[in-house]
């Protein structure tokens, strides 16, 4: 038969306080040198004299007794409670050759206030609790967004001053990768498994309603909300240019989204624009019964460097979201060389002239220029063959970074058009198909559309093909579909066979062969494929997005390694090359939002902003009920969590001696007043 015993001791979470336990000698020395004063009473007859001093001196010392008890008693409680005793269960976790394991989340949103405290004191509080009142020589391994506190084990003391030095971060970690990081802990450590506390505010946006059962593998998860009761937070979710390009001397229109989470605010809340540290523009927001407001800021620069262009909010509830940050600068205009197979197209014409900033040279193409370095974009329209010296000038121009648009025409003979392409890689048209179609799938994670969108509209009606083309490519053409059908052809692909980016679209840049060039996607693409061959003259990068920053840069050697510089920073980012040039992660480099510039030992210093996860603004919290109700199992516990979710007790679920010792303390002080009321009424008899 199989006996469970269940252990539980006593210890101190204030050990230092019991050292208060002298003072248990002062009622004692009290009643030792007070108490055996005699007073002489005058009696007229002394014959009843002995037997009444001996009755009164043993009632006395019985009653003495009784009294000098209560206050030791009363004293003792008093110091115990102070000391907060618990009742430890030695089966919990945290005992035994386990990996105990405390994650903090200290992200911007734990910033939120309950009553006087933050989230992030309130955490930092109960988990400094659990590591105080955890078994003598038991070792703790402290997580937070910035990095582990040790990759080993510490002792509980190093591990509370780690805690009560613990900031917010602009760093933020899912759920996901805190346990990736546990799991590896637990094998390096080389114990059975691991304990894991997570004490974190329990957002919508960051923690998923489902665990990842695979990823729980030896680890038990204890979930420690802490959530405020209600939130109120205006924030700037993003802003952009109406136009791609900013203009010297004219007026710029910003488009800036706003958002609310939680309650309304009761005051009205203006928007600022701040270029170079001077004010140039300011906003009311309302957002009535919505959640959203956009509104349009207008400005003029009048030099062509880099502008530095600062958003913010008098949203006094939260703070770390108020500001939004973008680089730009105007440039010379981007060149685009059209090259047509009849006659001019007027939608690539509109496409350019509708904003300044591009130049626009539309030729024919048996007149073509030999030398395209000067262009930014070459776009090949209604092209029905492409022969051996124009394929020579396609592959050139990719070789040297630049980028490539071909619309072709229709026609029954396209080998001709595959005898160019061979030239530039392994790309051929296949067949023509004359049904008409949608197309039904659009890549999001392209170059042309991730950072060009803030949001595709959910109704947004993709292209439609009166005909298109069935094009294939080999691997070393790099295919990647922008916009695709439903069979799986591409209606617009991007090739990389070379440093340059090649775009094909499968069908022609007129209304008979479809709605494309009419469509939400036409115009913003050609933008985005003619900034391509040079560094983006507009940024606003947000942190955690580990989005890419593309830098032409010629001759690149290990002296133009880029680096990261600012506020005395001065590290190297991950990079890759990309065509004529790198891709730069600053994002994965720096966390802090602010300015900062990029810069090699040979090229031009790009300025470019960083701004704080969005995420981290969105404070809709996951109910915990409901968690408890959906991650549940025998590795997944919620220890004391109360209705608003936040701890009730300390986090190591301890039952709390202390108030008895409260109690008990008072009940000695009530036994002895009466003591003392009785004696005095006995003397007065």
């Amino acid at each position: 038969m199989l006996t469970l015993t269940y252990i539980c001791s006593v210890s101190f979470l204030y050990p230092l306080f019991l050292t208060a336990g002298a003072a248990l000698a002062i009622p004692i020395l009290i009643h030792l040198f007070n108490l055996r004063k005699y007073k002489t009473v005058m009696f007229p007859h002394t014959r009843f004299l002995k037997n009444i001093q001996l009755n009164s001196q043993k009632q006395s010392q019985v009653r003495y007794k009784a009294l000098l008890a209560m206050r030791l008693l009363f004293l003792l409680f008093l110091i115990l409670a102070f000391a907060q005793p618990f009742f430890s269960d030695t089966n919990k976790a945290g005992t035994g050759k386990r990996t105990q394991i405390i994650y903090i989340d200290n992200s911007y949103s734990m910033s939120v206030k309950k009553g006087a405290r933050t989230m992030l004191d309130i955490a930092k509080e109960d988990a400094a609790k659990q590591v105080r009142s955890a078994q003598p020589g038991t070792r703790f391994v402290l997580l937070t967004n910035d990095k582990p506190n040790s990759y080993r084990p510490e002792p509980a003391d190093k591990v509370f001053a780690a805690i009560n030095a613990l900031d917010l971060s602009a760093s933020t970690k899912t759920v996901t990768q805190v346990v990736a990081t546990a799991q590896s802990m637990v094998q390096s450590d080389g114990t059975t498994g691991g304990d894991l506390f997570y004490y974190s505010d329990f957002q919508q946006s960051s923690f998923p309603s489902q665990p990842d059962q695979s990823l729980m593998k030896n680890i038990t998860f204890y979930g420690m909300p802490v959530q405020a009761d209600e939130v109120q937070d205006i924030y700037i979710d993003t802003a952009y240019l109406a136009v791609p390009v900013l203009q010297t001397g004219k007026n710029n229109n910003l488009i800036v989204h706003t958002r609310l989470s939680g309650k309304p605010a009761k005051d009205a809340v203006v928007l600022q624009l701040n270029i170079n540290g001077q004010v140039k523009s300011a906003a009311t927001l309302s957002f009535a019964d919505k959640k959203e407001s956009i509104d349009t800021l207008s400005f003029q620069v009048n030099d062509a460097n880099w502008q530095q262009i600062h958003l913010t909010l008098n949203d006094v509830a939260m703070r770390f979201d108020d500001t939004f940050r973008i680089t730009a600068r105007s440039a010379a205009n981007l060149s685009i060389l059209v090259l047509n197979e009849g006659q001019a197209n007027p939608y690539l014409q509109a496409a350019f002239r509708a904003y300044n900033g591009f130049r626009i040279n539309q030729l024919d193409i048996n007149t073509a220029p030999k030398d395209w370095k000067s262009y930014n974009l070459v776009i090949l329209n209604g092209i029905t063959k492409i022969d051996a010296t124009l394929g020579k000038r396609i592959s050139d121009a990719l070789s040297q970074g630049q980028s490539i648009c071909i619309f072709p025409g229709k026609t029954n003979n396209f080998q001709a058009i595959n005898d160019g392409l061979k030239l530039t890689g392994d790309i051929r048209i296949n067949s023509i198909d004359t049904a008409v179609q949608t197309a039904s799938s659009l890549q999001q994670g392209s170059a042309l559309v991730k950072d060009l969108f803030d949001k595709i509209p959910d109704n947004v009606q993709l292209p439609v093909a009166n005909w298109h083309y069935s094009i294939t490519a080999g691997l070393n053409a790099n295919q990647q579909s922008v916009l695709s059908f439903r069979n799986g052809d591409p209606l617009l692909a991007r090739y990389t066979p070379g440093k340059g980016q090649l775009y094909i679209c499968a069908t022609s840049a007129d209304l008979q062969s479809g709605n494309f060039p009419g469509s939400y996607f036409f115009a913003p693409f050609l933008y985005q494929m003619a900034m391509q061959s040079s560094s983006s003259n507009v940024y606003a990068v947000t942190s955690g997005a580990q989005q890419a920053i593309y830098l032409p840069l010629n001759n690149m050697s290990e002296r133009n390694t880029m680096h990261v510089l600012g506020n005395g920073l001065d590290v190297i980012p991950p990079q890759r090359p990309n065509g004529a040039g790198l891709d730069v992660f600053l994002d994965q480099a720096v966390q802090l939002p602010g300015f900062y510039r990029l810069a090699a030992a040979e090229g031009d210093t790009t300025k470019v902003a960083l701004n704080q996860d969005k995420h981290e603004s969105q404070l809709e919290y996951r109910n915990i009920s409901t968690l408890k109700s959906e991650w549940k199992g025998d590795n997944i516990k919620w220890p004391d969590v109360t209705k608003g979710g936040s701890l009730k007790d300390s986090a190591t679920n301890n039952f709390p001696l202390w108030k008895v010792c409260v109690i008990l303390a008072l009940v000695m002080l009530a036994i002895e007043t009466w003591l003392l009321a009785r004696t005095k009424k006995v003397q007065h008899i």
